[in-house]
């Protein structure tokens, strides 16, 4: 029998503190930083965004996601036989444990199962989905925790107005489990490591000290240009290794970065507006958390439905880019 891979439980988390453009604009305006909410909206669509408090780590937000996800496919947490967590703000300096580790041991999964970190930015959630396929088509694993976690803010300079209010915090998961019936058509991954200045943290670690900047860095005009066309390359890329149509997509979830990529992607794709699903305006840019964020809310809301065709496609540093086509 053809062993395929298929979501059969979503689950996503977002802080407690959520902060209004408004109320984002009265902080920096402290500082001398000025903004307003017609000017955030207007350049990215983002509303408001989640911050963790200063005792949530990576690792707790992904917590919170997976028990989501574990109930929602039915399942105990030691049914799970690998973990791949996504997230370029792991708990620990270096990535060491991996916060996939520390999520196995918080889950309290005793089964000696891997646990894996991946690090794409904000693809790492397609690029940890493409993996998980790949496993569970082997015949490896057969129930795989997928997720995309991050605390953005804590590497945001709050000075940089271009960058500070455009992300926010969040965690997503989805448990992915060997199924007999068509799950994930096809997924693509790429990366081209010559762009990898326009979206970084630039500092680096030497003799336990930082050397030089720990803030997000991203030169917006380039990334934008740069989003817009990898992100319609590989979605039809992933269309043709599936060999579906653009046509035949129910929903596309696109990484929740700015409303007028996401837009410009929908556009190039011949897709109305109204199938893609768009949450950036209440979280931001949460990175590797975004999509499953966005796919959790469309599944619990009921507008992603068994059956569903769903295109699931990011951009971010490296730069990296991908994308996964399933069925749900």
């Amino acid at each position: 029998m053809t062993i395929y891979s298929k979501i059969v439980g979503t689950g996503s988390y977002l802080p407690a503190k959520r902060v209004t453009n408004n109320e984002l604009a009265a902080q920096l305006a402290q500082q001398g930083i000025e903004t307003s909410d017609e000017w955030i909206v207007t350049r990215s669509g983002i509303s408001a965004r989640h911050y963790a408090e200063p005792t949530q780590l990576s690792s707790d937000l992904a917590l919170a996601a997976a028990q989501r996800a574990l109930e929602a496919a039915g399942m105990q947490a030691n049914d799970i036989d690998l973990i791949i967590l996504a997230t370029s703000t792991p708990d620990h300096l270096g990535g060491f444990p991996s916060t996939a580790c520390v999520v196995q041991h918080k889950l309290g999964i005793t089964n000696g199962s891997p646990a894996m970190d991946v690090q794409a930015v904000c693809s790492g959630f397609v690029y940890a989905m493409s993996v998980a396929d790949s496993f569970i088509k082997s015949g490896a694993h057969k129930n795989v925790l997928v997720i995309g976690t991050e605390v953005f803010s804590r590497i945001l300079d709050f000075k940089d107005r271009t960058t500070c209010v455009l992300f926010g915090d969040g965690a997503g998961a989805v448990v992915m489990s060997a199924s007999g019936e068509l799950g994930v058509l096809a997924s693509k991954l790429h990366a081209d490591g010559s762009h990898g200045h326009i979206l970084c943290v630039p500092g680096s670690v030497d003799n336990g000290a930082v050397a030089g900047s720990a803030y997000l860095y991203m030169d917006g005009p380039a990334v934008f240009k740069l989003a817009v066309s990898v992100l319609d390359k590989v979605a039809r890329e992933t269309l043709a290794a599936a060999k579906v149509d653009a046509s035949e997509i129910d929903w596309l979830i696109p990484h929740q970065a700015n409303i007028r990529i996401m837009q410009g992607t929908a556009k190039k794709l011949g897709l109305p507006l109204e199938k893609m699903v768009v949450t950036v305006g209440e979280h931001g840019n949460t990175s590797a958390a975004s999509i499953p964020l966005a796919l959790d809310q469309a599944v619990r809301d009921g507008r992603i439905k068994p059956g569903h065709t769903v295109m699931m496609e990011g951009v971010g540093g490296g730069f990296t880019w991908g994308a996964v086509l399933a069925r749900m």
